[in-house]
């Protein structure tokens, strides 16, 4: 069959096939624990589920602007304002279906083939994918120290004639590593002076922990006119436990927001009235559902992070925010994939191989669910790996015996 170059490139997104995967399984009737996922079991606001009830039942669902609806933007421009203290015009926001594709279509706006687009790793597993949709190439950045946590001679190593934007997720999507403010300043600076795209993914800004205050970007930034290259994406998905409802946006200069608005419009049109309606709700409404999920992810956090302390051989760095630990289990077997399939098929717990982010030897172990959830799912993976572990272990009524 004759496919295109960029389709045959493209991979398959390991996180969602892990949520297809745990889904297959539970529906039937698998013991499943999904410790891999991104995705808070908290409920939505009520804010955001009576605004869109209120749509749902005027009938009144429509197509909406290509970059969002009025609404919206007033909300998004209200949260630009309380926590980046910028004042933003409509024509600087474009509202998409999901912090994902805000990023997507920047980046269609921003590169050209062949051109190269720099972020820290380990990363976010769309980052080089969305580089290949743009004919151009994603271009990772260790950190020489061998930490999570990189530094402005790493980035500017792997910085070249061809390279047009850099990408800082931060806290990140694997490590919850948060970058420091004095990194945050040195990035916009460097981004500044070479005339660089600087897209800041902040989806996670808000759930940090151990008394840590969200970064703003724009405090450092000489250039704050129409000129600036600077681009802040953010969304509802994470903080706020709506992922169904795929609403992210993006702010930034109103000539690129034009170019967004332009290809969104021939990619997906608007996003749905319904669902950016909710966003309004979770936005203008109540905001404790914020903290309590933050707390409720702080204390989960170190309840895995003890845990997982016990396991001998496995290096563990605790995370400073988002709801993801990424530890180091090449004691256990350097393919990261084999050790997560293998605690899968042997216990039924899901957790993503860290080499889908870059990175061998490591899994990411997602917090966000139950308690009860993250205690059991680890005494599953040590009843697996500990050598020393008991020789059964009940999984509700099944007896399962070790055959290794």
């Amino acid at each position: 069959m004759s496919l295109s170059q960029i389709g045959r490139s493209i991979s398959e997104s390991a996180t969602l096939k892990l949520n297809e995967t745990a889904a297959i399984l539970r529906a039937k009737g698998e013991p499943v624990i999904h410790l891999g996922g991104g995705e808070p079991k908290t409920k939505p606001p009520i804010d955001a589920l009576v605004t869109a009830s209120a749509l749902l039942n005027s009938g009144e669902i429509r197509y909406t602007p290509a970059d969002g609806i009025p609404a919206l933007k007033k909300a998004v421009i209200r949260y630009t304002e309380e926590f980046y203290d910028r004042h933003v015009e409509p024509e600087n926001v474009i509202c998409s279906g999901g912090a994902k594709q805000s990023i997507m279509v920047a980046l269609q706006a921003i590169l050209n083939p062949q051109e190269e687009v720099v972020y820290p790793a380990p990363y976010w597993v769309s980052y080089p994918e969305m580089a290949k949709l743009c004919g151009a190439l994603g271009v990772p950045v260790y950190a020489e120290d061998g930490t999570f946590y990189p530094r402005l001679q790493d980035i500017e190593q792997k910085v070249g004639s061809y390279t047009r934007a850099v990408i800082i997720n931060s806290p990140n999507n694997p490590t919850g590593a948060m970058y420091s403010e004095q990194f945050i300043a040195e990035i916009v600076e460097f981004c500044e002076k070479r005339d660089l795209w600087l897209i800041m993914d902040d989806i996670y800004h808000r759930l940090i922990f151990d008394g840590r205050k969200p970064i703003n970007c724009y405090r450092f930034a000489k250039d704050l006119s129409e000129n600036s290259k600077l681009i802040v994406v953010n969304g509802v998905s994470k903080q706020y436990a709506m992922t169904g409802f795929r609403i992210g946006w993006a702010v930034a200069n109103k000539q690129i927001m034009k170019v967004m608005t332009n290809i969104q419009s021939h990619q997906t049109s608007g996003p749905s009235a319904l669902c950016q309606y909710a966003a309004v709700g979770a936005l203008n409404g109540v905001q404790s559902s914020v903290e309590s999920l933050r707390m409720t992810l702080e204390n989960n956090r170190n309840v895995l992070i003890d845990r997982l302390k016990t396991f001998p051989g496995v290096k563990v760095y605790k995370p400073d925010g988002t709801f993801y630990c990424f530890a180091d289990f090449s004691a256990y077997g350097k393919s990261s994939q084999k050790l997560a399939q293998r605690l899968l098929d042997k216990v039924r717990v899901l957790v993503m191989p860290g080499i889908e982010f870059g990175l061998e030897g490591y899994l990411r172990i997602s917090y966000c669910g139950t308690i009860k959830d993250v205690i059991e799912g680890i005494e599953r993976m040590k009843w697996v790996l500990d050598p020393d572990a008991p020789n059964e272990l009940y999984i509700g009524n099944r007896k399962l015996v070790r055959d290794w």
